[in-house]
């Protein structure tokens, strides 16, 4: 297995892309990879499509993606793991080029989410975990499913809700100053804990959006990255990875992602490094208890800190660890087979000192970790990354 290297990434505009196709929007982003990595289509060797295409209106995603990019020839392979499928994508291609099936591979992610109407992408998300013994009898939705643990964690740990908009008000700083991010807006505690309920104690500003959008990232061996002269590729030390029953009433507890721990311990132990080294990270936050947890889930905070990590200021600039300056998923956006990627996207900017002033963490080590899941913990990736 030999060493892998990122050397080109792109991301399109997040938000509601009615004036694209699926296939325009996943070119947005193919093209920006290709410019910034330096390569030509006939480079790709092969192309890894992302897309839990769920909500669109192309059942089979890749085929079109590939072709309307200039890869007809270069497979193509698609991948779901419903909100980590970037991740998944990411690490099809990491394994193709670390066992020398090729030598360049690209990962796509892309999803236009809102092709249905709110109601109905409710109704598709609730069939994401375990469809008969819970959407269909009981109509458990995803705010439904992170709000069990935000009362979970709040009963047990006293954390509060002024704690949980703290995370909103947080990544909204960021995502104000990112330009393709789908809200570009501050906010405060306050306007987070008046704006209307959606399932107690998650109010609209805890939860992710429906978003259109795309990601993707080129990877290359070792050996190739040396002839193309690369000056900073992003190495991945690691990927982890895991999963969880597909009932939640089967789970251990409310108040942690066992698949989040799992692949984190895996990929600290490959990439032989600690929580205490990660200096900037993206981490999954669909909803806000879902960052809180997090922390606790990767080991930056002890288990029931989590809401004083970010009340401390802790996950911010100057804090313990940097978290999600590109937004986040709630200020960036959530387009699902993007998300994975477009957290790559981010963390190679910020290991390759490329983001704008206010929004680039202090770096000392150059190791960054992207946070991923799939439904409520169904899936679990921890990918690390070193310049």
């Amino acid at each position: 297995m030999r060493r892998v290297g990122i050397i080109g990434v792109g991301q399109s505009l997040f938000g509601v892309r009615n004036d694209v196709t699926i296939q325009e929007l996943a070119w947005e982003a193919v093209r920006e990879a290709l410019e910034n990595a330096g390569l030509a289509q006939r480079d790709i060797e092969i192309s890894i499509v992302g897309s839990a295409g769920t909500r669109a209106y192309e059942l089979y995603p890749a085929v079109p993606v590939n072709e309307y990019s200039g890869f007809s020839e270069k497979g193509p392979m698609r991948v779901e793991a419903a909100c980590a499928t970037g991740s998944a994508a990411l690490a099809v291609a990491y394994n193709m080029v670390a066992s020398g099936f090729v030598n360049i591979a690209l990962a796509v992610g892309v999803e236009k989410m809102n092709e249905v109407d709110t109601a109905t992408s409710l109704a598709v998300g609730g069939r994401g975990g375990n469809y008969l013994w819970e959407y269909h009898f009981y109509g458990t939705t995803f705010p439904a499913y992170y709000a069990l643990y935000a009362t979970s964690h709040m009963a047990r740990f006293r954390t509060t809700e002024e704690q949980l908009a703290l995370v909103r008000v947080k990544n909204q700083k960021y995502a104000a100053r990112n330009p393709k991010a789908q809200f570009q807006f501050e906010i405060t505690v306050d306007e987070v804990l008046k704006s209307r309920p959606i399932t107690w104690p998650l109010k609209l500003y805890d939860c992710s959006a429906i978003t259109d959008g795309a990601a993707a990232v080129i990877v290359a061996g070792e050996d190739v990255i040396r002839k193309l002269h690369v000056d900073t590729p992003v190495w991945i030390e690691a990927i982890g990875y895991a999963s969880d029953t597909s009932n939640i009433t089967r789970r251990e507890d409310y108040v942690s992602l066992k698949a989040t721990k799992i692949a984190a311990q895996m990929a600290y132990k490959k990439a032989g490094i600690e929580p205490k080294d990660v200096e900037v990270a993206e981490v999954h936050d669909c909803f806000t208890i879902a960052e809180i947890m997090a922390y606790e889930d990767l080991g930056f905070a002890e288990k029931g800190k989590g809401g004083k990590f970010i009340e401390e200021g802790q996950s911010d600039i100057g804090g313990k660890v940097a978290i999600n300056l590109s937004g986040g998923l709630l200020g960036k956006g959530h387009p699902l087979g993007a998300t994975g990627l477009a957290m790559i996207y981010e963390l190679v900017k910020q290991l390759r000192e490329e983001r704008e002033r206010g929004r680039q963490a202090p770096l000392k080590r150059y190791i960054a970790l992207a946070h991923n899941i799939g439904g409520t913990g169904h899936y679990g990736y921890v990918t690390v990354l070193r310049r």
